[in-house]
């Protein structure tokens, strides 16, 4: 039987939401409530409802203590003690997800979240402090004098100076580090402005100055967790996709010893050791079956939506998918040799190169920190020279420094990033890299796969017409019988069109072939062309045979249905001037259909993964940037490679977290949409650049020839900072 299923980690339709809303698919539960003993990966949930459906299930099964989902990450972690995955995962495919499961070891804690809080706790005291240093000041600048006024001063400076030791301890850890390194960051200046005006304004306090400025050191602090906090919200999602292709590979396996099966880890295994691999399992390692038939799905590694037949002598992969029959193995390859391993070597080493990538403000960074402390030191030393007061000195330098401060260059991009992304957010796109825009809008070459991107990689029957009205209620009772996905796709069409299931005896399915029964006396088979006595012929569709006794058999044809917007992402793509190739490791003649129902002039067929990576490099050593859309583990490699990336939320977890963009509903046309915007963006990041530029321009010479004081530079310096977000806000009209 052939079969035109979709990638194992890849698109599963949700069977509580037919439209699940967007809003649902993106929150995250908050947390995985501890940890389990068992973790799998849930590439088909999307919303609410499905975390309902699957928490429920397991719940309800005898030894499980506590399950939740994260809806983010889509996984579930389980406190099952004495239950394993092969116990859990029926438990949740027999509700309608495909499961996989997860090594725990594999996947490094992340504190993305508790990063995220502290950033925001610290604004919120930064924010809170300078609202009432505020006040405070109000009554000094409406004329309090003497005592009052160094009364509100030490008031100001008790909340203040805490105020910048607490909030500003992100900028002051990152100096420290970029100073022992022997380097200049941004923080570094940022650092000493915030120390020079809480210093000066102690200094101030205690000689009964008439001016402090702690207004001004906390206003400083204020806008620059604002500025930090919006660029690490930016870069928080991306995550390793070389740790996640580790923790999909099988933890445990099914060695064949004196004492029968006994479950080992992957790591213990060697070659020559036998190993048993169930229906429904994924293969440990790489081996040659010994012992055993059935069809292997190697979707989720090649594209292929054709399940190969196993057999004797037959060389299989490591996370290949055993569909109908057991197999034993002799392991030729585990762990750290084994093919998927060598893709996780790949991908990890695609991605080291892209990060040869750097947003415009660290580039921006490298030159600005070194000229703000040239300037200060300037402005210190010619006061000195020029009056001998190094109070007045210390005052001008530390206006320099703040007005001078790099909080405009900072919001510059991550303002603009966050307006994009909520504005891509409601066309349904997520936005995961910070540096991703920037990319994106230099992108002239758009390579896509099929299976699951251009598609949706779910078989469907194309005519139930050539199925006889007597022949179908038999059709249905052995689809019904099989978890083939061509026989569920027969099932799910005829129980549409209201067939009953007609009484068959002897049912008995063959792995590898089909499934067979007795009906009215007679033989009735579903299944491979060969094993029905069939002609299997040639075509771009997939087909299954029902032969209902002496008759002749009946060919059923199914395909694959393309994603919706497809067809008007490739017209507008090609409008704008785009070069679109599709890259598919299917068979010549599905990919041929598919390209030319979509207009692509350029395809190739049977590209393994690694070909897909040299694919992209290739035409990157040849000057083009490259967008690449994908959703399986045969695409990680190339989306890791490729100067910028999209994937679907139905993606399978290490693409998704290989991917720059996720593409959270099902319509692929916002995908024309992004690239458009992402010219916009960088429109806009420059026009900020701009802006800041000019206001330094205007700015500095003021402050170095003593017209400013660090009050008004921090005003001055907020004023920047807000022009800079209101012209970042202009991308979402």
């Amino acid at each position: 039987m052939t079969d035109l299923s979709a990638d194992r980690g890849g698109f599963s339709a949700c069977p509580a939401c037919d439209a699940a809303p967007l809003a649902g698919r993106i929150a995250a539960a908050a947390g995985a409530g501890g940890r389990g003993d068992v973790i799998l990966s849930l590439p088909g949930v999307h919303c609410a409802a499905c975390i309902t459906d699957v928490e429920r299930a397991l719940h309800a099964h005898p030894g499980v203590r506590a399950a939740r989902v994260n809806l983010t990450l889509r996984r579930v972690n389980i406190d099952a003690p004495g239950l394993n995955a092969d116990d859990l995962i029926p438990v949740v495919e027999a509700i309608g997800y495909d499961a996989h499961e997860l090594d725990p070891g594999a996947l490094s804690a992340t504190s993305a979240d508790r990063t995220s809080r502290d950033l925001l706790m610290r604004i919120g005291v930064s924010g809170f402090a300078m609202m009432n240093i505020m006040i405070l000041s109000v009554a000094v600048w409406s004329g309090a004098e003497d005592a009052t006024r160094d009364m509100f001063h030490w008031i100001s400076g008790a909340i203040a100076i805490p105020t910048v030791i607490f909030a500003g301890r992100p900028f002051f850890a990152s100096a420290g580090r970029a100073l022992r390194a022997g380097r200049l960051g941004m923080d570094v200046p940022i650092s000493l402005a915030l120390i020079l005006a809480t210093t000066i304004s102690l200094y101030e306090t205690i000689h009964s100055g008439h001016h402090a400025y702690f207004d001004a050191a906390v206003m400083l602090c204020f806008f620059l967790l604002i500025g930090r906090y919006l660029d690490y919200r930016t870069r928080a999602v991306a995550r390793s996709a070389a740790e996640e292709l580790t923790a999909l590979e099988v933890p445990r396996a099914w060695r064949l010893g004196e004492a029968g099966e006994e479950p080992v880890p992957v790591a213990d295994l060697r070659p020559g050791d036998l190993i048993r691999v169930r229906p429904g399992g994924r293969i440990p390692a790489d081996g040659e079956v010994v012992d055993g038939h059935s069809e292997i799905d190697r979707s989720l590694l090649t594209g292929e939506t054709l399940p190969v037949a196993a057999a004797p002598g037959q060389a299989l992969m490591t996370g290949e998918v055993n569909l109908t029959g057991p197999l034993t193995l002799r392991v030729t390859a585990a762990g750290r040799d084994s093919s998927l391993s060598r893709l996780t070597e790949l991908v990890a080493a695609a991605e080291s190169a892209r990060g040869r990538y750097t947003s415009i403000a660290d580039r921006a960074a490298r030159s600005y920190s070194p000229v703000v402390h040239l300037l200060a030191l300037a402005s210190f030393a010619g006061w000195v020279w020029a009056t001998g007061d190094i109070r007045l000195a210390v005052n001008i330098a530390a206006a320099v420094l703040i007005i001078t401060c790099p909080c405009a260059l900072a919001l510059a991009v991550p303002a603009v990033v966050t307006s994009a992304s909520g504005l891509l957010f409601r066309r349904g796109l997520l936005i995961k890299d910070g540096t991703a825009l920037e990319r994106m809008a230099q992108v002239d070459t758009v390579v896509f796969d099929k299976t699951g991107t251009l598609t949706m990689g779910t078989p469907q029957l194309v005519s139930a017409d050539v199925i006889p009205q007597d022949a179908r209620p038999v059709a249905l009772a052995l689809a019904q019988a099989s978890d083939h996905p061509l026989s569920r796709a027969l099932a799910a069409a005829l129980t549409g069109a209201e067939v009953q299931p007609a009484p068959v005896d002897g049912l008995t399915e063959h792995p590898g072939y089909g499934v067979a029964a007795r009906w009215s006396d007679g033989k009735v088979r579903l299944g491979r062309a060969d094993w029905v006595g069939a002609d299997a012929g040639q075509g771009a569709l997939s087909s299954s045979f029902l032969a209902v006794g002496d008759a002749a058999p009946i060919r059923l044809e199914f395909a694959d249905s393309l994603r919706p917007g497809a067809e008007d992402c490739v017209r507008r793509l090609r409008a704008d001037g785009q070069r679109v190739i599709l890259l598919s490791g299917d068979v010549p003649a599905a990919v041929a259909d598919i390209a030319a129902r979509l207009g692509i002039d350029e395809w190739q067929a049977q590209v393994t993964p690694t070909g897909k990576a040299e694919a992209v490099q290739d035409l990157t050593a040849k000057g083009a940037h490259v967008l690449m859309v994908g959703d399986g583990l045969n695409d990680t490699a190339a989306l890791a490679a490729a100067h910028a990336s999209i994937s679907p939320a139905s993606a399978l977890d290490a693409a998704r977290v290989a991917s720059d963009i996720v593409l959270m509903g099902q319509d692929l046309s916002p995908v024309a949409d992004t690239l458009r915007t992402a010219r916009q963006a960088v429109r806009r990041i420059r026009e900020n650049f701009a802006i800041s530029l000019a206001y330094n321009i205007l700015a500095v010479p003021f402050a170095m020839v003593g017209l400013v004081t660090p009050l008004f530079a921090a005003v001055a310096m907020s004023s920047s900072s807000i022009c800079v977000t209101l012209n970042a806000l202009r991308l979402r009209r």
